[in-house]
C-alpha cells in the first residue's frame, strides 16, 4: 500500500478525501515535523504565553518564534488570544468532527506524557515566577482597596452563594477538610467552617492574609488555619475533601496548573469548586484589579480539568455585572464521577 494511502487509512481519512482535508493533514504533519515546534506545543500545555515569553523559554529569537507559531496556527494547533495590548498563544483543542482530530489529540497526549527538557523547564519556571511576583506585588500594594476593585467586577454575595450551593450538592454531608486558595477577606472561609471540620486558607499576599485573619478572629472560628504561601507549593497532597478557588484563576500566573494541583490534593470523592470570570475584553481590569487574564472560556476550564483527570459535575452562570459574567463549576476525579 502506498505511504499516502496507508496514512489516510490510519487516520480514517477516505481515499477520495477532498483537497481541503489533505491540505489540513499536510499542514498538521508539517507543523509536527519540527522538534522546536513540538517543544512549543509542550510548553503551551502548561499555560498561554506571548511571543516574547515563548522566545525566552525556548531560547530563540522573536522572529524565529513568530514563524514557528504561524506554522502551528495554520495547522490549527495553536490559536491567538488578545489580552489588552498583548497577544497570547495557547493550544487549540482538537475538533472531534475534523478529519485530523484523532491525530491532533494523539499528538497532544503524547507531548503531555513527556517531560520538558530541563533547560526549557527552568526557563518556563522563571517566567512563571515573574508573573507570580507581579501578582503578589499588586495585592501587597492594593490589599486595602481590593474589595472596592472586586466589586466593580463581581458581587461576592452572588458567586459566594453559588459556590456554596455547588458544594452542598456535591458534598451534602460536608467533610473533614477543605482548602480555599486565595481567600481574600475570608468571607467564604466562614461558610466552609460550617461545613468542614478543618479549613485551611492559602494566601500568597501578607496584606490579603491580614484581612482574612481579621475575619476569622472576628467570627471566632477555631477550625480555620491560615497559611502564607504560593499555590501549589504550599498545598499538602491528598488531604482535602474540597478545594475552592473563588475568583482566583484570573490572578494566577499558571491557571492550568491549578487543576493538576487540585486533583493531587483531593481525596477520593473530593470536589474542586471554581468561580471565575467568563472571557471578556475589558483590559482595564489588568491595571485596576491586578488581573493577569481576561477571563476564560467554559471549554478552556473543562479542557484543563480533563487533562488533570477531573470531570465536570455542574456548571452555572450568573447574570452579567458591568459587562462581566461569572461561571461556577464543580469537578471530581473522573473515576469518582463514574463510580461515586
Amino acid at each position: 500500500m502506498p505511504y499516502t494511502a496507508l496514512l489516510m487509512t490510519l487516520l480514517q481519512v477516505a481515499p477520495d478525501a477532498e483537497d481541503t482535508t489533505l491540505d489540513a493533514l499536510a499542514a498538521l504533519l508539517k507543523a509536527a515535523g519540527d522538534p522546536l515546534r513540538l517543544q512549543a506545543l509542550q510548553v503551551l500545555g502548561y499555560n498561554s504565553f506571548a511571543v516574547l515569553e515563548l522566545a525566552e523559554i525556548l531560547d530563540m529569537r522573536q522572529s524565529g518564534m513568530s514563524h514557528h507559531l504561524k506554522v502551528l496556527a495554520k495547522a490549527a494547533l495553536v490559536e491567538q488570544r488578545r489580552e489588552g495590548n498583548t497577544i497570547f498563544y495557547r493550544r487549540q483543542l482538537p475538533d472531534p468532527q475534523a478529519d485530523t482530530g484523532s491525530l491532533h489529540r494523539a499528538l497532544l497526549e503524547r507531548l503531555d506524557a513527556q517531560d520538558l527538557a530541563p533547560p526549557v523547564a527552568r526557563r518556563l519556571a522563571r517566567i512563571e515566577a515573574q508573573r507570580a511576583a507581579q501578582s503578589r506585588a499588586f495585592f501587597e500594594r492594593n490589599g486595602g482597596d481590593f474589595d472596592a476593585h472586586d466589586d466593580l467586577i463581581a458581587d461576592y454575595a452572588q458567586y459566594g452563594d453559588l459556590a456554596d450551593e455547588l458544594l452542598a450538592r456535591a458534598l451534602p454531608d460536608g467533610g473533614d477538610a477543605a482548602l480555599e486558595v486565595g481567600p481574600g477577606d475570608g468571607r467564604f472561609l466562614v461558610r466552609l467552617a460550617g461545613r468542614f471540620r478543618q479549613v485551611s486558607g492559602l494566601e500568597s499576599s501578607e496584606a490579603m492574609l491580614a484581612h482574612a485573619r481579621h475575619r476569622v478572629t472576628e467570627a471566632g472560628l477555631k477550625n480555620v488555619r491560615l497559611i502564607r504561601g504560593d499555590w501549589p507549593q504550599a498545598a499538602p497532597p491528598r488531604q482535602f475533601d474540597a478545594v475552592v478557588l473563588n475568583m482566583v484563576l484570573h490572578h494566577l500566573p499558571t491557571p492550568a496548573d491549578c487543576f493538576v494541583t487540585a486533583a493531587r490534593r483531593l481525596r477520593r470523592g473530593g470536589v474542586l469548586v471554581i468561580t471565575e470570570l467568563c472571557r471578556h475584553d475589558q483590559a482595564w481590569a489588568r491595571e485596576r484589579c491586578g488581573d493577569q487574564w481576561l477571563g476564560f472560556d467554559e471549554q478552556e476550564l473543562e479542557g484543563w480539568a480533563q487533562r488533570a483527570g477531573l470531570r465536570l459535575l455542574e456548571i452555572q452562570f450568573l447574570a452579567q455585572r458591568n459587562g462581566f459574567q461569572v461561571q461556577a463549576c464543580s469537578f471530581v476525579h473522573a473515576d469518582d464521577a463514574l463510580n461515586p
